[in-house]
């Protein structure tokens, strides 16, 4: 008799394993949790991805510019799902803050949307942000080499604990392309967004960074898909004072960092950059308006 509570309880327990054991179901479009920015929850479990679909996936993948869940701070990736007919699409924005280009992959983010990825899926690409630091530093070791070609150094990383062989920003940013290629994605690539400006913007500036520069140089020796976000925002920047810019548009933190209607206007030009590439299959599901 003392037995039974156990029998039952191991009953119980066999009961739960088989339900969890099951393959899923059909995924649908309409079913996606993306469209909040509640995005690091779901990263450490693995999104919602599943390769039973018949739908095409859009996947994001960049830094806290991009996904942002912090108290009144967001990234257009968190806004951007709904310009997209989610009855024929889904978008999974991957991106997290505090990562590189060399960070995103060797911590097996970028693995990630590979091995949910199917081809006729697309993935947004946007880095830059926090690819200057050092390469080895006891606090976050993420930073690339500047510079387009196969340069690499070979390092400790005090954080893995784990030698460490570090490539150039040109490098990764290539592997992004060559790796989405091979899944038989359409990789479309984004220059970073600009940081808040320090003067007024007129007609036609450009805020001066690097790595809009290389982003842009990747995007034109690999025939990619390419979105001059910076520019786009930029533009947008003109006839504002920097003040007028930072309470609109930044946090009061910093100023890298979007607010909500920051990241609603990087979103928007995100979609009038997809709009205007030519050829290109993703403007199919975006919202007629």
């Amino acid at each position: 008799m003392p037995m039974k509570p156990v029998k039952i309880c191991l009953l119980s327990l066999l009961a739960v394993a088989l339900v969890a054991s099951r393959a899923p179901g059909q995924v649908t479009a309409q079913n996606s949790a993306n469209l909040d920015a509640k995005r690091d929850v779901a990263a450490k479990s693995g999104f919602l991805v599943d390769t039973n679909r018949s739908f095409p996936m859009i996947f994001i993948v960049g830094d806290s510019t991009v996904h942002n869940p912090g108290k009144g701070e967001r990234g257009w990736g968190d806004v951007i799902g709904k310009n997209f007919d989610t009855n024929k699409i889904r978008v999974e924005n991957h991106a997290l803050g505090g990562r590189s280009s060399r960070t995103f992959q060797t911590q097996g983010w970028w693995d990630k949307v590979l091995n949910a990825a199917k081809p006729g899926d697309f993935v947004l690409i946007q880095m830059g942000h926090n690819d200057g630091g050092p390469l080895d530093d006891t606090n976050r070791a993420r930073g690339s080499i500047r510079g387009l070609g196969e340069d690499t150094k070979d390092i400790f990383n005090p954080i893995t604990k784990q030698p460490e062989t570090v490539h150039t920003y040109g490098w990764y940013m290539r592997k992004y392309i060559a790796d989405a290629r091979a899944k038989g994605m359409t990789p479309i690539l984004c220059t970073p967004i600009p940081h808040c400006p320090k003067d007024p913007v007129k007609a036609g500036d450009v805020e001066k960074s690097i790595y809009v520069d290389m982003s842009t140089a990747v995007a034109k020796s690999e025939k990619v898909l390419f979105i001059n976000l910076n520019e786009l925002t930029m533009s947008q920047y003109a006839g504002k004072t920097p003040q007028e810019i930072k309470e609109t548009y930044f946090t009061p933190a910093d100023n890298t960092h979007t607010s909500f209607a920051g990241a609603e206007l990087n979103a928007q030009n995100v979609i009038a950059g997809i709009r205007a590439l030519d050829g290109c299959p993703l403007r199919d599901y975006l919202i007629t308006k």
